[in-house]
């Protein structure tokens, strides 16, 4: 083993991370609930003052999370959730196509996304307490392969030349 750049504990442990987030998702759903709690479709964006969780390597941390919101009053919590259709990959494709950075390992990677659609990938819930959201995030290595090609596309993106007032007159 000398040598090895993933040693055994590191292994095990990417192999235990799930690859679809959906019965966490649900599991979520059923955690919020039966603490009497309300959800609603929201995204927290990072512009929003917020302090995330730290789970801590526990993926269980999530139910500490809304044990917290609930001793603090809260109500309810936001949630939001990715789940990776065939739209969403054709557009990053196209996209990764015509990008000037792009490599084609890039673009390998992005089609090796395929096996993943129909998984849901990013998990958010939330909730506000004196003007600041608190955060539970959690997603799958896949999905941080989609962000960072997702971010290599648009930073690269082309350009479009969009009429102005001026031209339209």
């Amino acid at each position: 083993m000398f040598g090895d750049p993933n040693p055994p504990a590191q292994r095990e442990s990417d192999s235990m991370q799930p690859d679809d987030l959906s019965s966490v998702k649900d599991d979520m759903i059923a955690f919020i609930e039966g603490h009497g709690m309300r959800r609603f479709k929201g995204y927290v964006s990072e512009e929003m003052n917020s302090v995330t969780w730290d789970a801590a390597e526990n993926p269980d941390a999530w139910k500490d999370f809304v044990e917290v919101a609930k001793a603090s009053g809260s109500a309810f919590l936001t949630m939001d959730d990715f789940v990776l259709d065939h739209e969403d990959l054709e557009f990053l494709l196209e996209r990764l196509r015509y990008s000037t950075y792009t490599t084609p390992e890039d673009l390998e990677e992005a089609r090796w996304l395929r096996s993943y659609e129909g998984k849901t990938g990013y998990l958010q819930i939330g909730w506000p307490y004196q003007g600041i959201m608190f955060l539970y995030e959690a997603s799958t290595e896949w999905y941080e392969r989609y962000q960072r090609l997702l971010d290599l596309a648009e930073d690269s993106g082309i350009m479009i030349d969009e009429p102005d007032q001026d031209d339209e007159r």
